[in-house]
């Protein structure tokens, strides 16, 4: 089956912007070095807030670790009269009770389809009841995590909660190296595995 190329698709749906009309985008991120390129790349485009929801995350101090990180970035990148973030209350039992069962799936696998699945489907439901025209995901940047999955999902998401979805592939054209970039320019604490607890044994 070919690969459907998700920056391109992402590509052309910009190219029919109106920046004097932008449309409000949804950005689910999983941390501030993930969403730094991102925002790099797209904020001109978008009227746009941060959707920081991460039950995932094994436990309250790293989350709120990288929440803080998040907001910092904002402001790092001088996009804090702009851009919003909205950080969700911590709750990993929301997680475990959603993965139950597909706790010993190795990292990668189904485990992480469905942890990217709850955080995009809540993305998706914050976008609809608050009437921005988009969601997407930070998730894509990262190098270990599939686009064809994480797109497939995101596209399944929107036609049940009925809002619009952007395809995305953010690692292409360097968007994971020049993360790490932005990371290190800033100063940011890059955490070393993605945020689960099952991940962390992985690591």
């Amino acid at each position: 089956m070919n690969k459907i190329n998700y920056n391109l698709e992402m590509e052309k749906i910009i190219k029919k912007i109106d920046l004097e009309n932008k449309p409000r985008l949804l950005l689910h991120s999983c941390c501030g070095p993930c969403s730094s390129a991102v925002l790099e790349r797209i904020n001109e485009y978008f009227d746009m807030d941060i959707f920081y929801y991460n039950p995932n995350i094994d436990s309250s101090s790293e989350f709120y670790r990288r929440a803080d990180e998040q907001k910092d970035l904002v402001k790092y990148l001088d996009l804090d009269d702009k851009i919003g973030v909205e950080v969700v209350k911590y709750n990993h039992d929301e997680f475990l009770d959603y993965i139950k069962g597909f706790e010993e799936y190795e990292e990668g696998g189904a485990r992480c389809f469905k942890c990217y699945r709850q955080r995009m489907e809540r993305a998706a439901e914050y976008s609809k009841e608050n009437n921005y025209d988009y969601f997407t995901t930070t998730l894509s940047i990262s190098p270990h995590k599939d686009s064809q999955i994480l797109n497939k999902i995101g596209e399944d998401i929107s036609k049940k909660i009925g809002v619009k979805y952007l395809y995305s592939d953010f690692k292409k054209k360097n968007g994971f190296k020049r993360s790490v970039e932005l990371t290190d320019e800033f100063n940011m604490y890059r955490q070393d595995y993605c945020g689960c607890e099952f991940s962390k044994v992985e690591r």
